[in-house]
């Protein structure tokens, strides 16, 4: 196992997170929840929460590729888009989906959050490409 390249953690956590900004705001708004123009102590926070769990994110992310290694993702690099992209695909939003559907989250909010969770996965995997 090669050494986690930390330096892609923290920027590929300040990009999922300027993601989110942009995702969640010109982009898509709130998913079509009511809108305020004021920051709410509570969505500040949940944004704190959100950067929180993307580096444990982003760290995970590195240690996958570290466990790879540097020769194999060079001969191979579309593994990062793969490993990041199928993480997303195949564990983060099928469980986004179970418990939206169970909580009766509306379809259009639900596609805009598994769609913001494809794109930071594969924006994450996109760093970790270019700074590996």
């Amino acid at each position: 196992m090669g050494p986690v390249n930390w330096i892609a953690v923290v920027v590929a956590v300040l990009v999922a997170g300027g993601l989110a900004l942009v995702w969640f705001g010109p982009l898509f708004g709130r998913g079509g929840a009511r809108r305020s123009l004021a920051p709410k102590p509570l969505a500040v926070k949940a944004m704190l929460f959100t950067d929180l769990l993307l580096v444990i994110t982003a760290a995970m992310l590195g240690h996958m590729f570290a466990r790879v290694g540097a020769d194999t993702l060079a001969a191979k690099p579309w593994l990062y888009f793969m490993m990041s992209g199928g993480l997303a695909l195949a564990f983060v939003i099928p469980a986004l989906l179970t418990s939206f559907g169970l909580t009766r989250v509306p379809v259009r909010v639900t596609i805009i959050h598994a769609g913001y969770w494809l794109a930071a996965y594969l924006a994450m995997g996109l760093v970790f490409y270019l700074l590996g």
